[in-house]
């Protein structure tokens, strides 16, 4: 498997397949995002969503968006450096 990458708080991200990082943007990207994801733990997330469509578990819940603009800039951080975005 993929190494884990230490975040915040002592928090782990592991890939635990291949893993797709993207940075989204416009008004209302986090909520729309967060939506479209679905709640943490994917037996309660609604149809259609991808952690209910994808994930097996909380632990294994297929994606990760970040939950607030401090947050996500934070973990941008840890993928692309400023001269990447666009």
């Amino acid at each position: 498997g993929a190494d884990p990458l230490l975040l915040a708080g002592g928090v782990v991200l592991a890939l635990a397949g291949v893993g797709l990082v993207a940075v989204l943007e416009g008004d209302g990207a986090i909520n729309t995002w967060r939506k479209t994801m679905g709640t943490t733990n994917p037996e309660e997330a609604d149809e259609g969503t991808i952690r209910r469509d994808f994930g097996t578990s909380i632990e294994r819940n297929a994606v990760h968006g970040s939950d607030a603009p401090e947050t996500a800039r934070f973990e941008i951080g840890y993928f692309f450096r400023e001269s990447e975005l666009v």
